[in-house]
């Protein structure tokens, strides 16, 4: 299977709490929900179809613990069936039970298992939020690509995806796009993917780009 991340973010790198004000307060942070202003009906289809090539899901267990109170209550959602359908893993060192089934936890060497996933046939396992556990992945050199949807705001505060000092990994703009809500739709792929370097076709608007772009935001241009 095909490791992917999808992650929301603000202008200013932020991907803590975009759901609700309450949805992570760790370590103080007191602006969640910023996300949610700027939904829109291009951005529920366009994520409604990534959900629909996935055959598994992968969560730290922050986002797994609020996903497994939310979506066994929102039957009526279009994609409750197939979220609370699909196989979930969940890394976890404190876990010892998951009652959003089916669910297995990963416990130990989350890398090593996490590999070991991704050789069983399928299409992609899919990382929503859980940025912590998206970043030890990356650096392990497992994400094959990352979608990340940002907002036109600047949160000011809050954990990043990609912090400062961490350490550089060349993506390729696969595609992009803006929602009419003002969301900018932007895939990468990393350097470890099938076909990295093979520019053109693809998606819509950012396909064919000529420029790398870093863990810590510059863009670099393409290696000849």
């Amino acid at each position: 299977m095909k490791l992917v991340v999808q992650e929301f973010l603000s202008l200013d790198g932020v991907s803590q709490g975009p759901g609700a004000p309450d949805e992570d307060t760790s370590d103080g942070f007191e602006r969640g929900g910023w996300f949610v202003p700027h939904l829109d009906e291009e951005f529920e289809r366009l994520a409604g179809g990534w959900l629909g090539e996935a055959d598994a899901l992968l969560f730290g267990r922050r986002t797994y613990q609020n996903f497994a109170r939310d979506w066994p209550a929102m039957a009526d959602h279009p994609l409750a069936g197939i979220m609370n359908g699909l196989p979930k893993y969940v890394a976890s060192r404190s876990l010892t039970t998951a009652g959003w089934d089916p669910t297995t936890i990963l416990s130990g060497d989350v890398p090593a298992q996490v590999a070991e996933l991704k050789r069983q046939p399928g299409r992609e396992l899919q990382i929503h939020g859980s940025a912590r556990l998206a970043q030890s992945l990356l650096a392990a050199g497992l994400i094959d690509a990352l979608r990340l949807v940002i907002a036109p705001v600047v949160v000011g505060q809050g954990r990043r995806l990609f912090p400062d000092g961490g350490a550089p990994a060349g993506l390729r703009l696969a595609e992009h796009r803006t929602t009419p809500g003002g969301l900018s739709v932007h895939v990468f792929e990393t350097a470890g993917a099938p076909g990295f370097g093979t520019y053109g076709g693809g998606g819509e608007g950012g396909a064919g780009s000529q420029g790398l772009l870093n863990t810590e935001g510059r863009t670099t241009p393409r290696a000849a």
